[in-house]
């Protein structure tokens, strides 16, 4: 199965660890990703500013996928929301998907809708399976009880096609343990990040995202399994400003993105998944695993 692969500005700028992991284990499980050279931003940075320059970003990326036949694979939460949001909005409206065309002809593209934005959840669990992750699976993380972070966009709006239930999903714990480690529910499972504020707000996104690894430490887990890379830059990148926010000192909650948990229990060494470039402290998960 191939995928025109999207990893996303967050991703290519500050998130290296995502694309590294994801880059390392998708092939052995039967993915190619294909990269892309004229893709651009997907748009949404720009949606509060200019709608039409949204729609025509976000829509030429879906042309350029589409002109190779292949459905976009993002790694980003909210760059797979505004790819599904646009393709919503210009199968409603088909005035506005001719508007769109007129400027994408100048490129030479057409956006005709036949192709569609896979979620890394739709990719691991009903592209792959379950089934055969398991069977890839040479290491088990025994032993680990890790807790699980959707990420606002992984899963609203509901009127959008996402890649699970957004009361009730199930996807990224079903994949966790398909590692081997354990994984429960917990009260504040599907809070928020905080990240829509950091720009406005910085305390109160940190005091919100505090409050989630602050109950994840209550509740005895091991560590934060996130696929988004936006919530895994609060929880990863900012936990030594959320100690000093929170005032919680002995805060330590490792975060470590599905790829890097998958590839770990692949028997895929740390340093080729990019554990090191993970800021919160990685190594209280790989001492309990015997990895380190």
């Amino acid at each position: 199965m191939k995928f025109a692969f999207y990893p996303g500005c967050t991703v290519q700028t500050e998130q290296y660890a995502y694309e590294i992991s994801t880059r390392r284990i998708f092939p052995k499980l039967g993915i190619q990703l294909l990269d892309v050279e004229d893709f651009s931003c997907c748009g949404y940075p720009l949606k509060n500013v200019s709608v039409s320059a949204w729609f025509y970003l976000a829509a030429r990326n879906l042309a350029l996928a589409e002109k190779l036949g292949l459905d976009i694979f993002p790694l980003c939460n909210g760059c797979n929301l505004s790819f599904c949001e646009v393709k919503h909005y210009l199968q409603k409206y088909p005035t506005l998907k001719d508007r769109i065309n007129s400027l994408l002809s100048i490129e030479g593209l057409e956006y005709t809708g036949n192709t569609k934005s896979v979620h890394i959840l739709q990719v691991l669990r009903e592209v792959i399976g379950i089934d055969k992750i398991q069977a890839a699976v040479k290491m088990p993380l025994e032993g680990l009880k890790l807790a699980t972070h959707y990420g606002c966009h992984a899963l609203r709006p509901s009127k959008l096609e996402m890649p699970d239930d957004p009361e009730d999903p199930q996807s990224l714990e079903e994949l966790t343990e398909a590692s081997g480690a354990t994984t429960e529910e917990y009260p504040e499972r599907l809070d928020c990040c905080g990240q829509g504020l950091a720009l406005t707000t910085g305390k109160t996104a940190l005091a919100i995202s505090g409050l989630k690894l602050r109950a994840l430490q209550d509740h005895n887990f091991d560590g934060l399994v996130t696929i988004c890379p936006s919530c895994t830059k609060m929880f990863d990148a900012k936990q030594n400003a959320i100690k000093v926010s929170i005032r919680k000192k002995d805060l330590n909650m490792p975060v470590l993105y599905i790829t890097q948990v998958l590839g770990l229990a692949m028997g895929i060494k740390s340093d080729e998944l990019a554990l090191n470039l993970n800021q919160s402290p990685i190594s209280d998960a790989l001492k309990k695993l015997g990895k380190n």
